[in-house]
C-alpha cells in the first residue's frame, strides 16, 4: 500500500512539473521570442590531390591521369559525368557508397574497386562514416584535354 501511494505521489509531481514546462512563457505569450531558424549545412565534399597526368606514348590522343580522392566524415560529391574517360576507383581507406545511374547502390570497402564506362552518369559517391574519413585512389583514361568531372548540377 505505501508503494502505490508513493507511486501516486510521483505521478502527481509528474504531472505539475509537465505542466509547468508546457505553460506558454510570457515572452512566448507576447510573441517577443526571435524565431527560430533551422539550418541546414550542405555536406562537405570530396577533394582531389593529382599524382600523375601523361599521355600515352603508344595511344595517340589518350591521356593517363591518377589522383587520390579525399572524403571528410559524411562528405558526399555532387553528380557527375567523366566525359568520355574510363574510370578506375580503387578504395585506399574507409567505406563509399556509390551508385551509377542504372545500377544499384553498393558499399565499397578498403581494397574493393569499381570502373566507370565512358559517359557514365555517377549519381551518387558518398563517405558512410560519420568519423572517418575515406579515400580512393581514381585513375582515368580520358581524351587528351577534356575535362575529367563535370557536375550535373543545375545551373
Amino acid at each position: 500500500m505505501i508503494r502505490v501511494r508513493f507511486a501516486g505521489g510521483l505521478l502527481a509531481v509528474g504531472m505539475v512539473a509537465a505542466s509547468v514546462a508546457c505553460a506558454p512563457t510570457a515572452e512566448r505569450a507576447t510573441n517577443q521570442m526571435p524565431p527560430v531558424a533551422a539550418t541546414v549545412s550542405p555536406p562537405p565534399s570530396e577533394t582531389l590531390s593529382p599524382l600523375l597526368e601523361q599521355a600515352l606514348p603508344n595511344i595517340k590522343g589518350k591521356t593517363f591521369t591518377s589522383t587520390i580522392v579525399n572524403f571528410p566524415p559524411t562528405a558526399r560529391a555532387t553528380p557527375h559525368r567523366h566525359g568520355n574517360a574510363f574510370v578506375y576507383a580503387y578504395v585506399l581507406k574507409g567505406e563509399v557508397r556509390s551508385r551509377l545511374d542504372g545500377e544499384p547502390v553498393r558499399t565499397y570497402r578498403q581494397g574493393e574497386n569499381w570502373v566507370e564506362q565512358p559517359g557514365a552518369h555517377h549519381v551518387l559517391t558518398e563517405n558512410t562514416s560519420r568519423t572517418q574519413p575515406a579515400k580512393l585512389l581514381v585513375i582515368f583514361i580520358s581524351d587528351t584535354g577534356d575535362k575529367l568531372k563535370v557536375d550535373d548540377r543545375p545551373k
